[in-house]
């Protein structure tokens, strides 16, 4: 059997099928798993529908419709009010409809008086900050509950693109920078997602690591560069989480675009990585019937989104003339059927019941993703956690006394109760900037019997005067990032720079707490007390600010992306593409850093950053002792102790760096394992970490494989990026195994 295709030999009626993906697929590595029972029996269920249905019914299985109207187009009939998608079933086969919902936060709706109002996770890129890959399960299971209870068996999230271009927009989707960490924690929330029988889609598959002309740049990258970068944190993700869906991207990669793309559809993901399940269109990003047909694309998804039904008439006319073998859209559905069939949702049909949705449990799993999301970033003099005895607080800015900031774009979701703060930002689509309800200065409030004041921070030089008599001062600083749009600079927006600045000189216990969805540069900095990254903190993330700054719980979050201390830092100091005309293409050289991103990146070049990947500060002391390392099965395990040094519990996150000494990797280190560990103060623990062996391989082009150079490498115990605790070197033979190994 080639295991890049869905179905065993038994599986006659799709022989020409799998004659057909051998042809158009490279020959891949057998699976580093032996398919489970349930797969092999959602094979040949998937095979034996598709040998009963006809030609029509094939093609209304890989046509998708937007489920809202548009452009004029009313939603088609069976679609959910307000939904991303729909796909007509086929009732005497039994095979269900297709319901899809936006997004990996929670149940998205689009914009109007009929948005449905659900839970809110922290953003992605605050789940990732919490370096726990558990939070990450539990959180995206309760959004996949509430998908199901709202009628959805289809939810297009979790999203896993690097963080190689730090002002994108929709880094607030994500899971940071590094790979291995992105892949963990984006794999574990598609789990979550699809432990409620609703199908998970990671995306942006490939490189959509900017919304500054999307839909037309081409990303230059080599192969070697991306296997180790943005394509590993989607092979870990499949491999973790074995979404039923993959969606392509809009932009273009080497030429083709991402959903006509035949190297990282049909050779990558479906050849290399042994891919089983199907491949949909963002929506907007088809542009091709049999191009795309033939290079990958297994449904098209959001019409009339696209400028053409490229999937529906033109493709049945295009395999009744035999351009698209019968064989390949029998493939297709095949793929569908089986992601549907292997996760539950043939056999659990979904239906409406959303009155069953317990909102009050659903925010305390929201809560605990936020409380360990957030990053103290500074701490001068133990201006936190809250003194039991301050007197006075002056609390400033970003809407604190009324609620706080989320995300924009096909990620947002919308709030019990109505948004706080109306009429912010834009009002057209990626809008309205939604603050969900909850006030962090009320939730502060109730935990402090100090005088709190309220100033709104409009006129700095009247924050300031407020600041003055002060015991401590909380600047609450926002930047909103949406999709569609990237944000021009990571300067704060709206003269909040300035407003920091001039409370701080009139306060110097200071604290900004931030809720952006991109690092921020801080101009600033050496003039506060303290800073907090609160991302955006989703439902009841005004509660969990509140617990963080007063210290009911440890600040235990850990930053998944670098900050930089200015721009002239990154590899592209200005946005590819910002100032041409709408539609240009132009190309994006990401071959500049290749696989550096990130920390690699100010590694290789030598840059301090502001803050570095994996910095977070916490309310107690950690202890690292005892380091040891060894060659295991071709890999490095790890064994070190952790101790509660400090007089409380807390959190500690050690993270394991590893180098080659004297290799040329695409920079010094590579993250290549993490802990996280809850002590009591005076407790300890052994951590075990085994390293990924590819974070110690070089992808080689050529032979089409990993390889681990003999040698010595070096084992490096830190707790940031930037913050060496302990080294110990280990000598490895040489390996080397196949592009869909480990």
């Amino acid at each position: 059997m080639h295991p890049a295709l869905p179905f065993g030999r038994s599986a006659i009626a799709l022989a020409a099928a799998l004659a057909f993906g051998a042809a158009h697929a490279a020959p891949a590595a057998a699976p580093t798993a032996a398919p489970t029972a349930a797969a092999d029996a959602a094979q040949q269920r998937a095979a034996k529908l598709v040998s009963q249905m006809t030609l029509d019914e094939k093609i209304g299985m890989v046509f998708g419709y937007f489920g809202t109207e548009f452009k004029g187009q009313k939603a088609p009939t069976g679609a959910l009010p307000q939904s991303a998608g729909f796909i007509k079933g086929i009732e005497r086969l039994g095979i269900t409809p297709q319901w899809l919902t936006d997004a990996g936060i929670g149940v998205a709706s689009q914009p109007g008086k009929d948005a449905r109002e659900r839970t809110s996770l922290p953003a992605g890129i605050a789940t990732a900050a919490t370096w726990n890959p558990q939070l990450a399960f539990e959180g995206a299971a309760m959004i996949g509950k509430e998908a199901r209870l709202s009628g959805f068996n289809v939810m297009l999230g979790g999203s896993v693109n690097l963080a190689r271009e730090p002002r994108n927009g929709r880094n607030f989707e994500y899971t940071g920078e590094d790979p291995l960490l992105a892949g963990i924690m984006a794999g574990e929330q598609i789990r979550g997602v699809q432990s409620n029988h609703v199908v998970s889609t990671l995306k942006h598959y490939a490189y959509n690591d900017q919304e500054t002309g999307r839909n037309h740049l081409n990303v230059k990258i080599n192969d070697a560069a991306g296997r180790m970068s943005d394509l590993l944190a989607f092979q870990i993700a499949i491999e973790r989480g074995d979404p039923g869906s993959v969606m392509c991207s809009y932009n273009r990669i080497n030429g083709p675009y991402g959903c006509e793309n035949d190297h990282l559809l049909n050779k990558v993901l479906k050849g290399d990585w042994g891919y089983k399940g199907y491949v949909m269109s963002d929506w907007g990003a088809a542009h091709s019937t049999i191009p795309a047909a033939l290079a990958g694309l297994d449904q098209q998804s959001g019409y009339p989104f696209d400028k053409s039904p490229y999937f529906d008439g033109a493709l049945k006319e295009a395999v009744e003339n035999g351009h698209v073998p019968q064989a390949r859209l029998d493939d297709m559905v095949a793929r569908i059927l089986w992601a549907l069939g292997a996760h539950g949702a043939l056999d659990h049909p979904v239906k409406v019941q959303a009155k069953d949705i317990d909102y009050t449990a659903h925010g305390k799993i929201s809560q605990a993703d936020a409380e360990e999301a957030i990053v103290l970033l500074k701490n001068k003099d133990n201006v936190l956690p809250l003194a039991k005895d301050v007197q006075r607080i002056a609390i400033i800015g970003g809407h604190a006394n009324k609620g706080v900031l989320s995300g924009g774009g096909s990620a947002q979701v919308y709030p019990r109760g109505g948004m706080a703060v109306p009429n912010e930002g834009p009002a057209a689509w990626p809008g309205p900037m939604v603050y969900l309800p909850g006030s962090p200065m009320k939730a502060l409030a109730a935990r402090t019997k100090a005088k709190i004041t309220w100033h709104d921070g409009k006129d700095a030089a009247a924050a300031a005067k407020v600041a003055a008599g002060a015991d401590v001062v909380l600047v609450f600083a926002t930047q909103w990032t949406s999709e569609a749009a990237d944000v021009p600079t990571l300067a704060l927006p709206n003269n909040q720079d300035a407003l920091i600045a001039a409370v701080a000189k009139a306060n110097a216990r200071t604290v900004v707490v931030l809720q952006t969805g991109t690092p921020v540069t801080m101009p600033w900095v050496n003039d506060v007390a303290g800073v907090v990254e609160a991302w955006y903190p989703g439902t009841n993330g005004a509660e969990a600010i509140a617990r963080v700054l007063t210290g009911e719980v440890d600040a235990s979050g850990r930053l998944p992306q670098t900050f930089p201390l200015a721009e002239n830092q990154l590899p592209r100091p200005k946005i590819d593409g910002i100032d041409l005309p709408k539609d240009t293409r132009f190309d994006v050289d990401y071959d500049i850093e290749g696989a550096a991103v990130g920390y690699k990146w100010f590694d290789l070049k030598g840059h301090k950053p502001l803050f570095a990947f994996g910095h977070g500060l916490s309310y107690t002391s950690f202890t690292y002792t005892n380091l040891k390392a060894d060659a295991t099965n071709g890999s490095i395990r790890v064994r070190f102790n952790v101790a509660n040094s400090g007089a409380r519990a807390g959190k500690a996150v050690p993270q394991v760096y590893v180098s080659k000494v004297g290799a040329g990797w695409e920079a010094p280190k590579r993250l290549g394992g993490w802990d996280k560990l809850a002590l009591d103060a005076g407790a300890n623990r052994t951590s075990e970490v085994t390293i990924d062996p590819r974070t110690l391989a070089v992808f080689d082009g050529a032979s089409n494989r990993w390889k681990i150079a003999a040698g010595d490498y070096r084992v490096i115990l830190s707790t940031a990026a930037d913050a060496p605790v302990a080294t110990v070197t280990v000598r490895l033979p040489a390996r080397e195994f196949a592009a869909g190994a480990r």
